[in-house]
């Protein structure tokens, strides 16, 4: 093993916490294309947003001159509670790996919620109570978002209301036990308690569900009830703002140990956790100084930036959303029901996209769901911590990373985010376990059929 001449735990004080989130879009060289009205495919304006989400956020959605947005104190102190979380030195699993490599991961399941949603959930409810809102609706795919959700308007004493993708709902029970215990109301997506929801229900009545039809269900209930707005817990910029708490802690963690990643590696699905993670040190590179080698991560059932297109589309399956111009497999692509169900979305964040797009995000990588359980169990019995599926895809990246190290002998220098825990996921393991777990992959026909949904936009 290793000399341990840096500690497991890089821990930060409380005076460390970021006082401010990090606007990438203020640094970026090529701003992401403008979101668009679907009825004119001009701009939306503040004024058009207004309806559908909290007004504080559809200014941060919009902000693209700000660098640093400060951070309300009564978010702060809600932060406290659970951060700043840990960096962590994977000791265990380089000498289990025998690679020079250095690992270290950020751990953002030390919460209720289990993983790094509640960072933007927090301010979203804050921002919402401020308003005099009685209520907030919202989608959740793993159930991951919707829990922290739950809490963060349990928190604050919201009405929540959460459409959750149906396969979600039937693989992870217990996840709607805890949004319930905070004060939520469930529903199975899509349902007949929508109009788009019957919609759906009549074009494919055994449908398992995606996180773009919940949406579509979400932002109809929060548009037609009096009182509410429409939350999201990934892919906007405000999300992806409200993250970077991640990145910037991380940052501060390596400042005191004199040290600097070589790579970053994030799972993406909608872009929150990549996103919140990367930005900081994606800052160093769009000024032109040192900074790591970026990789993008996600399921090979749900390919949007491996194998998808960088084109305007609708950011639901209902078609009632502004379009976004991202890396998109179609609104009407439906995933495989897979167990990374935080993955399972057909669009990436327009901010994400644009980078990759770019160049400056320098690899994304698709991986089979068997492979990444293995990684996930093997992280498990080295380094004690059962991680979700979700991250489990950053960490097989990581160890193919370290192995390379191993061969080449480079000592690289490489950090992953730990999203959340496994906890909820043991029908998945167990499925694993007794190797029933089998792996999709969508032919070129399946994308074609999704693809063909995009609007047209000149």
């Amino acid at each position: 093993m290793a000399d341990k001449t840096i500690p497991y735990k890089i821990n930060l004080s409380e005076d460390e916490l970021p006082k401010a989130w990090y606007n990438v879009r203020a640094d970026m060289k090529t701003d992401h294309r403008p979101i668009l009205n679907p009825g004119t495919l001009q701009p939306v304006t503040a004024e058009e947003l207004a309806p559908v989400f909290c007004e504080e956020l559809v200014k941060q959605e919009l902000n693209d001159k700000d660098r640093w947005i400060e951070i309300p104190e009564a978010i702060r102190n809600f932060y406290k509670m659970f951060r700043p979380s840990p960096l962590v030195r994977a000791y265990c699993l380089e000498a289990a790996l025998k690679t020079p490599a250095k690992i270290y991961y950020k751990y953002e399941g030390g919460n209720t919620s289990g993983s790094h949603k509640l960072n933007s959930a927090i301010a979203q409810a804050y921002y919402a109570k401020e308003q005099g809102l009685k209520g907030v609706t919202t989608e959740t795919g793993a159930g991951q978002w919707g829990t922290a959700m739950s809490m963060a308007c349990g928190y604050f004493g919201l009405d929540l209301r959460v459409y959750m993708v149906k396969v979600s709902a039937q693989q992870k029970p217990y996840r709607r036990a805890v949004m319930e215990t905070y004060g939520a109301t469930v529903t199975p997506s899509p349902s007949d308690t929508t109009a788009i929801g019957r919609k759906i229900l009549e074009m494919d009545p055994d449908t398992s569900g995606s996180l773009g039809c919940a949406i579509s269900e979400a932002v109809e209930a929060a548009v037609t009830t009096d009182g509410y707005k429409y939350v999201l817990g990934s892919v906007l910029n405000q999300v992806l703002l409200h993250q970077t708490v991640i990145g910037l802690e991380a940052k501060t963690a390596f400042e005191k140990i004199d040290e600097y990643p070589d790579l970053v590696i994030g799972c993406a699905g909608g872009g929150s956790n990549l996103g919140g993670l990367m930005a900081p040190f994606m800052a160093d590179r769009l000024a032109g100084k040192r900074a790591p080698y970026f990789i993008a991560v996600e399921p090979a059932s749900c390919p949007s930036l491996t194998r998808g297109k960088f084109a305007y589309d609708f950011c639901d399956t209902g078609n009632v959303t502004p379009l976004a111009k991202m890396y998109t497999l179609g609104a009407g692509f439906v995933p495989a029901s897979n167990h990374a169900g935080g993955l399972r979305y057909h669009g990436m964040s327009p901010i994400i996209s644009q980078l990759y797009h770019d160049g400056f995000i320098d690899e994304a990588r698709a991986y089979v769901q068997t492979d990444v359980f293995k990684a996930a169990e093997m992280f498990a019995r080295v380094e004690g911590t059962l991680p979700a599926p979700e991250s489990a895809h950053a960490i097989h990246a990581t160890i193919e990373e370290a192995i390379k190290c191993r061969e080449t002998g480079e000592a690289k220098t490489i950090l992953f985010g730990l999203t959340g825990t496994g906890y909820f996921d043991m029908a998945a393991y167990m499925q694993y376990n007794a190797g029933e777990m089998t792996d999709y992959v969508p032919s070129d026909e399946d994308l074609a059929r999704g693809l063909a949904s995009l609007p047209v936009v000149e």
